[in-house]
């Protein structure tokens, strides 16, 4: 044989080259983080406009939040300028020149750790308060010694945080998600914006509501282009969110981009994440393909750098806060839609932890005090890693009764706290305490409590899984 004719030597030589294993892959890099802006838009005015301010250079050296990166492929247009040309192209059926889309591999936050979804729910959540609030989370060592808002108190509308790692590579824009309390000043404005991007039509629920926008035409019929053209409106905060985009690049046009929210927020970072191809995690956010195509935005290859993290407990990312009886319609809001671009990251809190489908888990507290605080599959009765989570679940037992306000003291329904379980509620028979015939159980009243198990990852996360291919929106509307 050829191989017997080889001197001894070679043969080794050639025997070891197949037994040497290749080194491991490095692992990516860590990043850490300082605040370094706050950004907010310009109250009362008809052309609305990003406003910055500084955290003074004192506090980035002793503040630090540090995040797991992790490979993510994205797909940028080859210009803006082209990606606004296919956006309007629909006017024009003959013009189907595509766009060409350039194919990149960035670091992106590692949303299969469950300290890294933490880290970002955290940063999230403070996108809701000024740095001197009680409720502001500590990402590091002296993170509370910051400057307030760098916007009017009053200002109406989109706000957030600016993070940036301490070698200026990547930058993480947080966006403020919907404020519902009484003097909340951009409480008008987020309503709008719900009711325009997450309703079938114009937040037409019942006969008693007051459309936003005049596209109903009744008997379930609904004018299309009608919507489209109430998207354009000035006050969405989808085109804000650009000139934000385009203002954080300009002034850090080396860095990688993330973004990141909850609620209004993170569909809105989502949107924005499409449009540039930056990498996304958002959380408990109404479904936002709905706007994304009503918005006409050119579908890249893939959609797969925008992550959305929920629980099945909550209505609005699941698409169940619907109905004139629900209360999200008795609040003034019509929560339609059902699909996500991207993929998901679901918690399965009904199975597993026995909650109920309560619109008051959906503040973002919920999720990192009740979920990421927690390690997830760390208990006889959580689930164990390779188990994903469902778009539907078992229905919960009734069980404790529960009292609060969900909106929080501070009047935050995105970011406040829940409500905690108590006696005091009338039963069914009218006796104070006891079990509430109409209010199913609450979280923390489920399953779980047991001691961690051995063994156990205490950093795992249920699979990020793509949106169904089969999901459909507002399939109840005829549109013409």
């Amino acid at each position: 044989m050829l191989w017997d004719l080889l001197p001894s030597a070679l043969r080794a030589l050639i025997i070891s080259t197949h037994l040497v294993t290749p080194p491991p892959a490095p692992e990516p890099p860590a990043l850490e983080f300082q605040l370094r802006h706050h950004h907010g838009v310009a109250a009362n005015s008809t052309n609305p406009r990003v406003i910055f301010a500084d955290v003074p250079q004192a506090f980035h050296t002793s503040s630090q939040s540090i995040i797991q990166t992790r490979p993510v492929t994205i797909h940028r247009p080859s210009s803006f300028s082209a990606f606004n040309s296919a956006r309007f192209r629909f006017r024009n059926p003959l013009d189907i020149e595509p766009l060409r889309w350039d194919a990149e591999e960035v670091p992106g936050p590692d949303y299969t750790r469950r300290d890294v979804l933490l880290q970002l729910a955290k940063m999230t959540h403070n996108s809701y308060y000024e740095p001197s609030n009680k409720e502001w989370y500590d990402l590091g060592e002296d993170w509370n010694n910051t400057f307030p808002f760098g916007w009017e108190p009053d200002a109406a509308g989109f706000r957030g945080h600016i993070f940036v790692s301490t070698d200026n590579s990547t930058v993480v824009i947080s966006v403020k998600g919907t404020s519902t309390g009484l003097w909340e000043p951009s409480r008008t404005l987020d309503k709008l914006n719900d009711n325009l991007l997450f309703s079938c039509c114009c937040a037409k629920v019942g006969p008693t509501w007051t459309p936003v926008c005049p596209c109903a035409q009744g008997g379930g019929k609904c004018d299309e282009e009608c919507v489209e053209r109430s998207l354009v409106d000035e006050s969405l905060f989808y085109p804000i969110g650009l000139n934000l985009y385009n203002n954080v690049t300009y002034m850090y046009p080396d860095a990688n981009i993330w973004l990141i929210g909850h609620s209004l927020g993170g569909s809105l970072a989502a949107l924005m994440g499409a449009t540039f191809g930056a990498p996304v995690v958002a959380f408990e956010t109404p479904a936002d393909r709905l706007a994304a195509r009503r918005l006409h935005l050119p579908t890249p290859p893939s959609t797969l750098h925008i992550t959305h993290v929920f629980h099945t407990a909550d209505p609005i990312p699941m698409g169940a806060c619907t109905g004139v009886t629900s209360m999200c319609a008795i609040g003034g809001y019509a929560l339609e839609s059902r699909c996500h671009l991207g993929q998901r990251i679901v918690y399965d809190t009904i199975t597993e932890l026995g909650w109920a489908q309560d619109v008051r888990t959906h503040p973002i507290k919920v999720i990192i005090d009740q979920l990421l605080g927690k390690p997830w599959n760390a208990t006889k009765t959580g689930p164990k890693p390779g188990d994903g989570g469902e778009r539907e679940g078992d229905q919960p037992r009734e069980g404790e009764t529960r009292k609060g306000d969900p909106s929080g003291e501070d009047g935050h329904s995105g970011a406040g706290d829940y409500p905690e379980l108590g006696e005091g509620d009338r039963s069914e028979g009218g006796e104070e305490g006891g079990d509430v015939w109409w209010w199913p159980r609450w979280p923390g009243g489920g399953k779980g409590g047991e001691e961690p198990e051995d063994g156990v990852d205490l950093n795992y996360v249920p699979p990020a899984v793509p949106e169904d291919d089969d999901c459909v929106d507002c399939y109840a509307w005829e549109y013409v």
